[in-house]
């Protein structure tokens, strides 16, 4: 079940920053969940932070900043170098 929810809510990052996930409706055909399902799920991403709006001229939902959502653990020793990393292409 929480492998479910992780596995939707990362689907939905990637189809929110390609900017395609079509409306409500035709995301949750896409998904497989009821509209319903996902308001919730919009809302939730949006009270951890993400800014999410949503474009009706191009019908899709999208970041109003580039980034990304992520739900993992990483070791202090592991996320120093990813962080130095992101911080790097951020400066490019």
């Amino acid at each position: 079940m929480q492998r479910d929810i992780i596995d939707r809510l990362s689907r939905l990052d990637h189809l929110i920053r390609i900017k395609g996930t079509g409306t409500p409706a035709q995301l949750a055909e896409r998904l497989n969940l009821s509209e319903r399902s996902i308001y919730d799920y919009i809302n939730f991403m949006k009270g951890l932070g993400c800014p999410i709006k949503f474009d009706s001229y191009r019908e899709s939902y999208f970041y109003e900043e580039e980034g990304f959502f992520v739900i993992a653990f990483f070791s202090k020793n592991k996320l120093k170098p990813l962080l130095e990393n992101y911080s790097h292409e951020l400066n490019e």
